[in-house]
């Protein structure tokens, strides 16, 4: 069975993380989640309310990284997935985190990432040159990254899918599937 990566920590955004994992075992991949430690993550729930700037914040799901980055062979796996939330923030900066983004993207294998992961992939050195898409409030930080800005729900570069949050989640699995039934099936 073919393995599926999804990079991720504490302070994902619960959707970004749960919505990918359960629909690519559905399609008959086996997903492992990595965080920069093996211990029970907090992920958080985002939303949206009247009067705010921005969105607010919330306790969401506990669960379990199968992987810390450290112990990650990215050559195991056909495709990666990193979630969005304030997760990106901080494992943007671990050296594991990098090494592994950078495998996926060099290799030319299947990435899908969501929200706030442009930050990672920037951090990673992978963005220049690309369209991606991310939380709108990051515009600036994609086109520092020297990548094109695109304000969409499923952003197709190649083999990479982004999209700007969780509401965009059907345009950006069905993209990101569609690419992976072609090049890296479940079995």
């Amino acid at each position: 069975m073919a393995k599926i990566l999804i990079l991720t920590g504490d302070a994902a955004e619960s959707l970004e993380v749960m919505y990918p994992y359960q629909r690519l075992r559905e399609e008959g991949y086996e997903v492992h989640i990595a965080a920069p430690t093996r211990k029970k993550l907090q992920f958080v729930v985002h939303d949206f309310m009247a009067g705010f700037d921005t969105y607010t914040e919330k306790p969401g799901y506990t669960w379990d990284a199968d992987l810390a980055f450290a112990e990650v062979d990215p050559a195991d796996y056909v495709a990666l997935v990193v979630p969005g939330g304030r997760a990106p923030e901080y494992i943007r900066n671990d050296a594991d985190c990098a090494r592994i983004v950078k495998h996926f993207c060099t290799a030319g294998k299947p990435v899908a990432q969501l929200c706030h992961a442009a930050l990672v992939f920037a951090a990673a050195g992978v963005l220049a040159g690309r369209r991606t898409a991310a939380y709108p409030a990051l515009e600036p930080d994609v086109t520092a990254a020297g990548a094109e800005f695109v304000n969409g729900a499923a952003v197709v570069d190649g083999v990479m899918v982004s999209a700007r949050a969780w509401p965009d989640h059907p345009e950006w699995m069905r993209e990101f599937i569609q690419i992976l039934r072609a090049k890296s099936p479940a079995v």
